[in-house]
């Protein structure tokens, strides 16, 4: 099995229940909700470097887009008007699926030691880190041409449809004692705003900056010899 392959099982399907399970345990649980997370997601990130040895300089790399995610999230005044998603969205179409769910569940970890830790924080991770699989998977396979146009709408389809929704499905388990179609409606319609937001400011970084930047990283893996991480 592909590694891909791997990582989509493994974001679709392990850590989903990783979190949903994690919920039922006492105290705070969220915290060992999270090294779970961050262990799975290791998983098809040490399969890529199977039959190869692996560089530092991958890993630096990676180090270095997940803290440029982390700044965008803090650094950046505007709520709800990130430029994270883009960054995590970029991770994944140059270095692939797993690398880009990586640096996505990394951001949301680690930029949450800023906003505060709690029982949202391993849905963040795998909403973050969906969101750059998603993006590798469909440019990796050919899906969309790397242009200006099909990253910017497909970055933004991707947090209206995927991102979004799966953080408001936290707020739906976190905050409601008692599941209703009426509560659970509600909370997804006040999320649509926020998710509507979030999509137009990773569409204007996607479509302004995304290929220049991926340029730039496509020059550094020529440079470095790290060409065969992508897929």
């Amino acid at each position: 099995m592909k590694k891909a392959k791997i990582a989509t099982v493994i974001a679709l399907i392990l850590i989903p229940l990783t979190v949903i399970f994690g919920r039922k345990l006492p105290g705070r649980s969220y915290y060992m909700t999270s090294m779970l997370v961050i262990a799975e997601i290791m998983v098809p990130f040490f399969l890529s470097f199977e039959g190869r040895k692996p560089q530092a300089r991958e890993l630096v790399l990676l180090a270095v887009l997940s803290a440029l995610a982390i700044a965008s999230r803090v650094v950046i005044p505007i709520p709800n008007f990130k430029a994270t998603y883009a960054v995590i969205m970029l991770a994944g179409i140059a270095f692939g699926a797993e690398s880009g769910f990586l640096v996505g569940a990394v951001t949301a970890l680690a930029s949450n030691f800023f906003f505060g830790q709690g029982p949202h924080t391993p849905w963040q991770m795998m909403a973050y880190g969906v969101s750059g699989l998603v993006m590798g998977l469909l440019f990796a396979k050919g899906c969309l041409p790397h242009n200006r146009l099909a990253m910017g709408f497909s970055g933004a389809a991707a947090v209206m449809l995927i991102t979004g929704p799966l953080l408001d499905s936290s707020s739906v388990f976190i905050m409601l004692s008692r599941l209703s179609p009426e509560n659970i409606l509600a909370i997804y319609l006040a999320g649509v705003p926020i998710n509507a937001s979030q999509a137009v400011c990773t569409f204007i970084i996607l479509f302004l900056l995304g290929k220049p930047f991926l340029e730039k990283l496509e020059r550094i893996k020529l440079r470095y010899g790290m060409g065969d991480t992508v897929n």
